[in-house]
């Protein structure tokens, strides 16, 4: 296990996305006044437009000094990090037991995990941290980690039990679950998930001896509070940068994603007759004059399906949580996506938010590529309390 020889906790970021694992564990902060005490050295990513987000916040293109390798992990080198890493993080991909995907068991991006097994045993960090989709608990590649526990390559470690962490309960302003394992080098006493600071339906204190009970959920309200009404332009900035070696669209700030898009007449239609809260199912026997012809508004597909997700063609409630925002948040057809109030749906800029991100992070890629970085990231504020959850184990058993 690494030795720790300052206060100082080095962290390296596999499967790293455009950082929103990092920006959460950088987020946190011990007292007010204070600097995180995490320092990202390392990070792997093999999308290019995610790999240059990250680079331009955490690595060559900010004030950090973190290595970022924007290519296949399996060519990546662990070596030169050898007794100096403390944490090393990770999501490795889930598309292959994903619920919205084919669930494909032999997709390759599966086997994935095992190169991140792989760093683990060659860099031995005090800590490390799997996030992935809820039901890699129920894959078959979660049963070969826990063999590997047993008698292969992180045998030296304690996992800790399963647990689905929903981003909700640690105050982020979206109901998204994830399955988070933590694992402890033996040299350290076990770790396990952090409890939640918030609940659904916070129970007031009848008394004013007991100590608080968790916060209530924060809800998306706050979010469209303090956005534009309407995106100014379809489009993002025409701006290039040069990054990681490569020349590509940004840098643009978050609040620089507040970008629409161009509507059909029919689907401008269906916005306006779904009432506050409603989904597809308002719909039903509504028609439009469009073009001078009357149109319904539901579809037959959607009419015979009164079973199943009532997100579809969705607005997101003021007063809850939003649903989990995924790479496709920009089209209401694929979930609940439309603004709570407005007759449109929400912004890049409006999901970067609810993740958590910050005005000021720095994004880089297409508007495409820039929303599939937004939905692939582990929101802000679950990450900063791990953050919080590992620097207090670590300091408590003098390891930080």
């Amino acid at each position: 296990m690494t030795a720790c020889t300052t206060a100082t906790i080095n962290v390296v970021d596999l499967f790293a996305g455009c950082g929103g694992f990092t920006q959460g564990f950088h987020s946190y902060k011990p007292a007010p006044g204070e600097t995180s005490p995490f320092r990202s050295i390392a990070a792997v990513e093999f999308d290019q437009a995610a790999a240059s987000t990250y680079a331009s916040n955490f690595g060559e293109g900010s004030n950090s000094e973190c290595d970022v390798f924007a290519g296949d992990i399996k060519q990546w080198d662990p070596s030169p990090y050898k007794n100096r890493v403390d944490v090393i993080l990770g999501g490795p991909p889930c598309q292959g037991f994903s619920g919205l995907g084919e669930e494909n068991p032999l997709d390759p991006r599966n086997k994935l995990w095992r190169e991140y097994v792989r760093v683990v045993a060659a860099l031995e960090p005090k800590i490390f941290v799997i996030e992935n989709v809820d039901r890699f608990f129920n894959s078959p590649e979660y049963r070969a980690l826990l063999a590997s526990n047993r008698n292969g390559l992180l045998r030296q470690y304690n996992l800790s039990e399963r647990n689905i962490l929903n981003a909700a309960d640690f105050g982020v302003p979206q109901a998204r679950k994830r399955a988070i394992v933590i694992a402890t080098h033996k040299d350290l006493p076990p770790l396990g998930h952090p409890k939640p600071t918030h609940q659904k339906e916070a129970k007031e204190d009848p008394t004013l001896f007991l100590a608080p009970g968790p916060l209530p959920w924060v809800t998306v309200e706050g979010i469209f509070a303090k956005t534009p009404e309407e995106p100014l332009t379809n489009s993002l900035p025409e701006r290039e940068t040069k990054v990681l070696g490569n020349i590509v669209p940004g840098a643009y700030r978050t609040d620089e994603l507040h970008i629409g898009r161009n509507p059909t007449a029919l689907s401008l239609a269906r916005y306006k007759a779904i009432p506050a809260g409603g989904n597809r199912k308002n719909l039903r026997g509504q028609t439009a004059t469009i073009d001078g012809k009357v149109v319904n508004l539901s579809t037959e597909s959607w009419d015979r399906h009164n079973s199943g997700t009532g997100d579809v063609m969705g607005r997101l409630r003021l007063n809850a949580p939003s649903v989990t925002i995924r790479t496709e948040f920009f089209k209401p057809e694929k979930g609940r996506y439309l603004h709570p109030i407005l007759h449109r749906p929400i912004t890049h800029y409006e999901a970067a938010l609810i993740q958590g991100f910050p005005e000021e992070f720095k994004w880089c890629g297409t508007k495409i590529q820039i929303a599939r970085q937004i939905g692939n990231a582990v929101p802000i504020g679950l990450a900063e309390n791990l953050a919080k959850h590992i620097h207090h184990h670590l300091a408590e058993n003098g390891a930080a």
